[in-house]
């Protein structure tokens, strides 16, 4: 059982692992949209945007509805938003840090100089 949780783990985070995938799921936080509003919104090709949504459908984490001619996209799970949120927190959380780590050493640098 634990295996198969870390496996779905596994395949549910290379699914995000792209750039325009996490920038379509962040598009779709705000809900359902047509394939021709993603490729407006993030200034893409069609086929960019297609293969993309195509990796996101294949593993559930985005699904589509055909509403006349257009498909519309909507998440899967209202959990993903709150995954995209903390990855931002993480994200903030390393960059506090790395600058943190900059001003140290600008300090101990100065420092090194008075001296």
């Amino acid at each position: 059982m634990e295996e198969g949780l870390q496996q779905f783990k596994a395949d549910f985070f290379k699914a995000l692992a792209h750039p325009l995938r996490i920038r379509i799921l962040e598009l779709l936080v705000d809900g359902k949209k047509s394939v021709n509003e993603i490729q407006s919104c993030l200034e893409k090709e069609g086929s960019a945007v297609s293969q993309q949504l195509s990796v996101l459908r294949a593993k559930n984490i985005v699904y589509g509805l055909k509403e006349g001619k257009k498909v519309y996209y909507s998440l899967s799970d209202p959990m993903i938003v709150e995954l995209l949120s903390i990855a931002k927190d993480i994200f903030n959380n390393h960059l506090i840090q790395t600058i943190s780590r900059l001003e140290e050493m600008t300090v101990s640098e100065n420092d090194e100089e008075i001296m």
